[in-house]
């Protein structure tokens, strides 16, 4: 078989801006999320390029992985119980909400405001669970991005969706990146030892999602069940963990919280994801930075990172369609080797770390 060659990272940038930004931001997160894992990446990087950046977080134990990770990269942090607490001495506050009835207590602080908003704008239940869903959303969390000075979202789908639907005017996009040396292709060597090490010998399939409703772990146990030649390793934990694993086929293996991604990556032989709403997955991004294949919903935030048949296969959400798509590539090393080179070249052009910030920092300087 022809070898396929891999792109590799840009080199990082060196740029300092002419103007200096002075940043809070302020997020109510009691637990680690995507959101989360983005201010530990920006905000060291908004930092090195002179800006003065501090983080305010809940002082609660879900959240304290994250405080420590944003001190050791040396930004200022203070873990605070009530608003009162922290020094309110920025220009401009960068407000990232899990609950929607904090956004009002955070626009009564100082300072020009920006919301920063992750959410998934959509979920694309069957009707009327979808309706549901977006009127809640139109209803309690449109209004508060309306109020605020400025909106960035972190794909341009979303962007659009925000002022079609929610009239939500002015959205500007920073798409997520990806520390693209840490998630990296492995080398031919290396994919060996660590699939020994995982115990893989089979066709192994990656489920990395937060076991909840919209992340359609059902189609996933479906897909399994047409599949018994091949192994499910499903990464992550939440509500419905306790009931979909005791109806789960013996081939799916529910491995919970993990923190040796980068390997899994790039031990697995492809990358499940049957999502029913995103924003930007950044466990799609990290699976395609990895050189993996892809088998994804066909939704429009995927879409925007997908092109289907060039870095992915994009499929209808259901068991059947996500088998069919896994078998093709079982029998087809050289088109999932392809679609893994193709993921990792559009990471390097438009999603690593650097470009991220780039955005992010533009958005917040206009």
């Amino acid at each position: 078989m022809t070898p396929i060659t891999l792109p590799s990272p840009p080199a990082p940038s060196q740029k300092r801006s002419a103007r200096t930004m002075n940043l809070l931001f302020l997020t109510d997160a009691v637990t680690i999320g995507g959101s989360e894992v983005y201010l530990r990446e920006m905000l060291p990087r908004l930092q090195a390029r002179g800006h003065r950046v501090a983080a305010a977080l809940p002082r609660v134990e879900g959240n304290r992985a994250i405080r420590e990770q944003l001190q050791e990269r040396g930004v200022w942090v203070h873990g605070y119980e009530a608003l009162e607490e922290i020094p309110f001495n920025y220009d401009t506050l960068v407000m990232s909400t899990w609950f929607p009835h904090n956004h009002p207590r955070f626009r009564r602080l100082p300072g020009r405001k920006v919301a920063l908003v992750h959410d998934q704008l959509v979920v694309y239940y069957p009707q009327p669970l979808r309706w549901a869903y977006q009127t809640g959303y139109r209803t309690v969390q449109a209004p508060n991005l309306r109020a605020v000075d400025r909106v960035i979202t972190v794909s341009h789908w979303a962007t659009e969706y925000l002022a079609r639907h929610y009239d939500v005017p002015g959205v500007v996009a920073v798409p997520n990146g990806i520390n693209v040396d840490r998630f990296h292709p492995a080398t031919p060597q290396e994919r060996l030892e660590l699939r020994q090490k995982y115990g893989f010998e089979r066709f192994t399939v990656l489920v990395p999602a937060r076991v909840s409703l919209e992340k359609n772990h059902w189609a996933t146990l479906t897909a399994a069940r047409l599949l018994p030649e091949m192994d499910f390793i499903v990464v992550g934990k939440g509500e419905f963990k306790w009931l979909l694993e005791p109806l789960s086929p013996p081939n799916v293996h529910w491995w919970g919280t993990r923190h040796d991604m980068p390997d899994l990556y790039r031990a697995a032989d492809v990358l499940l994801q049957p999502t029913l709403g995103e924003n930007q997955s950044l466990a799609t991004l990290e699976a395609m930075a990895s050189g993996l294949a892809i088998v994804s919903s066909n939704i429009p935030a995927q879409r925007e990172l997908i092109d289907h048949e060039l870095e992915g296969l994009l499929v209808e959400p259901e068991g059947k369609a996500v088998a069919q798509a896994l078998k093709r590539l079982a029998a087809d090393p050289f088109l999932a080797a392809t679609l893994g080179a193709g993921a990792r070249e559009k990471v390097l052009n438009g999603h690593t770390l650097e470009q991220n910030a780039d955005a992010l920092e533009a958005a917040l300087l206009e």
